[in-house]
């Protein structure tokens, strides 16, 4: 993609609202632009890193034996009076009605939904297990929403949603999304760490929530040290074997919320020295939710021994747009964004030096063709700008590689390859360039 037919409407100073630094950066960096309070158009490069991060979501859920559909944003009131939680949600929810009087919202999640679809297909233990998901836009009416994207009313989020036979074979799904949530985060370059935590509306009584450490997180978390040198599971992951060591092994060590924080078992369990108390952003949470739903909306199927029960379920969630904020925090300098490769909006920010001259634009154009025919995505910033500001644009908006053309290198037969995150830089023939970017 040539800058100069890009919509990129980045800031060079920090916008007054911005109580972060990620809710900064992605303003400066022309992501987001805030249409009310809460609510934010994504803008092209940030939806970019959306995409790129819904599309690892994807790729592990599937992995993980998930199924994808989609549901409306829209749903009957009924179907929350049936479960009992539309008027104990709270103000949170938004409510409206249609032109016909029909009282409808605006789904902050989708436990009812999915169950009231799975009760009418599903009559037989044979079609269990089952996890359908989907990625869906949702609504909180948050009293005082901030932080940009990190806690906004409209966001992005994957939920999935178990259907098992009991508690044991319900425990096993809770496993699978746990095992698949580690490798989530994993990949986007975050320390995610599994917690215990309280329910709250969904209901149930086990839940993780996945949070990565950083000071300006709204929770106060307690962990062993230890937790962070832990290994994530590999693609190679079975998912239909026994995943309670890998279980095991993350929830040994101590590691809570403040909701569910026990001083006396921190300090008994955990040496002084290995134990951290600072804050975190939650990113994911998983619930294990029994037949909350199932029994109060006869979500039932017949056994192997012939007798009808209500299936035991659970749900799983990636707050996907919050993870574009979350990222920002986590990974970030004084200069600006420093993206994990896996979320970057482009893998490579080409440099022309100086536009209008016929080696540095023929070079640049030849770089560009043959990055593009490599599958190497790459923002060509063709301006006239001066040297400096395309510098400072770059380590804005955060790519993982800058590769600069000038004319001065390219008499020596070199160009300069620079390393975002360590901030090295190297002179390279533009073919050892190109090696080592497609490579």
């Amino acid at each position: 993609m040539r800058l100069s037919r890009y919509f990129l409407p980045t800031l060079k100073e920090n916008p007054a609202e911005a109580q972060i630094v990620s809710h900064r950066l992605m303003l400066r960096a022309g992501m987001i632009r805030q249409e009310a309070a809460g609510i934010y158009a994504w803008l092209p490069l940030g939806f970019r890193v959306l995409q790129n991060i819904e599309q690892i979501v994807r790729e592990e859920m599937d992995r993980a034996g998930a199924l994808e559909l989609l549901m409306p944003t829209l749903q009957l009131a009924d179907l929350w009076r049936e479960s009992g939680r539309y008027e104990a949600y709270g103000p949170e929810m938004l409510r409206i009605q249609d032109r016909h009087e029909r009282e409808l919202l605006y789904g902050p999640t989708n436990e009812e939904m999915i169950t009231e679809i799975f009760r009418a297909y599903v009559k037989s233990y044979r079609n269990l297990p089952l996890n359908l998901y989907h990625t869906q836009w949702k609504f909180r009416d948050e009293q005082r929403p901030r932080f940009g994207v990190m806690r906004g009313r409209e966001f992005l989020m994957k939920d999935a949603y178990s259907f098992d036979i009991d508690e044991a074979a319900a425990r096993l799904s809770y496993n699978r999304m746990f095992v698949a949530y580690l490798r989530i985060f994993a990949r986007m370059g975050l320390k995610a760490i599994p917690m215990r935590a309280e329910t709250g509306p969904i209901g149930g009584d086990l839940s993780h929530e996945f949070i990565i450490l950083a000071e300006t997180g709204e929770s106060g978390v307690f962990i062993d040290k230890n937790v962070l040198d832990l290994p994530v599971p590999g693609e190679d992951v079975d998912y239909n074997g026994d995943l309670t060591p890998i279980i095991k092994q993350w929830t040994d060590l101590y590691a809570a919320t403040e909701d569910v924080h026990n001083t006396a078992r921190f300090e008994r369990e955990v040496l002084a020295d290995r134990r951290v108390n600072t804050r975190g952003i939650e990113v994911g949470q998983i619930f294990y939710f029994g037949t909350k739903y199932s029994q109060t909306m006869k979500a039932i199927v017949t056994g192997p021994d012939g007798v009808d029960r209500p299936v035991h379920g659970g749900s799983y969630g990636v707050g996907v747009s919050r993870l574009v904020g979350g990222i920002i925090e986590a990974s970030h300098d004084d200069n600006g964004i420093i993206w994990p490769e896996a979320v970057a909006p482009f893998k490579v920010g080409l440099v022309n030096l100086k536009v209008g001259d016929a080696e540095a634009d023929a070079a640049c154009a030849d770089l560009y063709a043959k990055l593009d025919k490599a599958g190497v995505t790459v923002l060509y910033d063709d301006t006239d700008e001066r040297a400096g500001a395309k510098f400072s644009n770059m380590d804005l908006i955060g790519l993982p590689w800058q590769l600069v053309v000038g004319p001065r290198g390219l008499k020596n037969g070199v160009v300069e390859l620079k390393n975002r995150a360590t901030g090295e830089r190297s002179e390279l023939s533009p073919e050892a360039a190109l090696n080592k970017l497609t490579s």
